[in-house]
């Protein structure tokens, strides 16, 4: 398999009721970061600013969401109820995507994208 060069590539893979649960995932992180870039990255669709934001990836029973560490570190208690490792949480396929809680972790690391880059320039 060819590897996709952009998002909407790598959501055609899939299967329609995955590929609606991607898009999902993408709209709500372009609302919540609107000037951030899609990109791939290590074969995910990933949003980038300065540095990547967060990636994401569909499997066999779930989705992966990649907001580095300081992102599920943050939102430990509300990611609670679902899989997750030192910077990925797993959102199963079998149940709704909690948008809401991804757009907060996307503004939270949208804001520390940016601190980062403030330091950088001083």
């Amino acid at each position: 398999m060819n590897k996709p060069s952009n998002i909407d590539e790598y959501i055609a893979i899939f299967p329609g009721e995955v590929q609606n649960m991607l898009e999902q995932i993408r709209a709500t992180i372009k609302q919540a970061a609107p000037k951030a870039i899609e990109v791939i990255s290590y074969g995910m669709p990933a949003f980038k600013l300065n540095g990547i934001l967060v990636l994401f990836a569909a499997y066999s029973k779930h989705i992966g969401f990649y907001p580095k560490a300081s992102g599920i570190e943050v939102f430990k208690k509300e990611l609670s109820a679902y899989k997750k490792a030192k910077g990925s949480v797993q959102f199963p396929l079998d149940k709704p995507l909690p948008l809401e809680l991804i757009s907060e972790i996307v503004k939270f690391r949208l804001e520390e994208d940016m601190q980062k880059e403030k330091l950088k320039k001083k």
